[in-house]
């Protein structure tokens, strides 16, 4: 018992500590390579002076933020336990393929970075490589937890296709909603600990993980915060969201995680809706026509007057309401 709290322990203190101590210095050497965060035309309009002001702001800050989750994991967590190999796995192939992508932006300094379908494609063979080894090696793992009721309903093979829209959903919707300095991470924080205890506490063999994840997070937003230093870009957002999918597959709690997750769901539902209705009216009326005044919805609200800091905090305290939802629907 004294082992595991010292495990836990260190998991909550350490990518915390290791990003307070080598922020500023990777920050520099991201400067020096100006490894800048391109800025999309079409945010330009959106509270501009903000956003113009952030052209050349280093990115890709997420490669200390899944290095210190990395270590941390390794150090204390059970590494024979199939939910560690899987939700590593997930998290260092869509790291890389994060990395990729802000590595083609920086380069061609550009918004476009790797091609969607190579993007999918490798988060679908993550994905796909975690629910096949977890339905082969873990008997209980297609048993799934429906909120509210208390049941527990076995879905067979039909969870190797829930697991890979979660696991790619999740990572695309974090990727959606890292837009605004301290949005993504800040709502991470409350997710990831709400988490540790859907999964079980601290006894969970993914608890060390989950703190591991807040822990990095709360390093992250040290420098992310208000007017932010470095961006986590998609290294950062896309092994995120992956690695939180992975948690909710590998726990049986994809629909809490759909509750917890609010704010990345309505992100990237937001997305899918513009893109619809614009496909929809140029069809119909012969141009295209939107839904929200711009998507993702964070920059909707931006345009409808909000402050970016009101919308991350405002992001934040729903994200905090959804969380304790979700909990509560468990113990009713």
């Amino acid at each position: 018992m004294f082992s595991q709290s010292i495990n836990l322990l260190l998991a909550g203190l350490l990518p915390f500590t290791l990003y307070l101590l080598l922020g500023k210095r990777m920050i520099a050497i991201l400067t020096a390579m100006k490894a800048g965060q391109p800025i999309r035309e079409a945010c330009a309009g959106v509270n501009a002076p903000e956003h113009q002001g952030k052209v050349g702001t280093p990115t890709m800050g997420g490669l200390l933020l899944i290095a210190s989750v990395l270590v941390a994991t390794l150090l204390t967590a059970d590494l024979t336990s199939p939910h560690i190999h899987c939700c590593l796995l997930v998290m260092t192939i869509t790291a890389f393929l994060g990395f990729l992508d802000d590595y083609a932006k920086i380069t061609k300094h550009s918004t476009d970075g790797v091609s969607g379908w190579f993007k999918i494609a490798l988060q679908a063979a993550a994905a796909l490589g975690c629910a096949v080894y977890l339905y082969h090696t873990l008997p209980r793992v297609s048993l799934v937890y429906i909120p509210f009721c208390g049941e527990v309903i076995d879905i067979s093979l039909f969870f190797i296709p829930l697991a890979l829209l979660v696991i790619i959903g999740s990572s695309n919707a974090v990727n959606l909603t890292d837009g605004l300095d301290g949005l993504a991470a800040g709502c991470m924080v409350p997710v990831c600990l709400t988490f540790l205890i859907l999964i079980g506490g601290t006894q969970a063999p993914l608890a060390p993980l989950m703190l591991a994840m807040a822990s990095a997070c709360f390093g992250f937003l040290w420098f992310n915060c208000y007017p932010a230093k470095v961006f986590m870009g998609d290294t950062g957002s896309l092994s995120l969201g992956g690695t939180l999918g992975a948690v909710a597959v590998c726990s049986g709690t994809e629909f809490l995680l759909v509750i917890a997750g609010g704010v990345f769901v309505a992100e990237a539902v937001s997305v899918m809706i513009q893109v619809g209705w614009f496909k929809y009216t140029r069809k119909r009326y012969g141009e295209g026509r939107r839904f929200f005044r711009m998507a993702p919805l964070h920059h909707h609200f931006e345009l409808g007057g909000w402050k970016e800091t009101q919308v991350c905090v405002r992001f934040w305290i729903i994200t905090l309401l959804l969380c304790f939802i979700a909990l509560t629907s468990v113990i009713i």
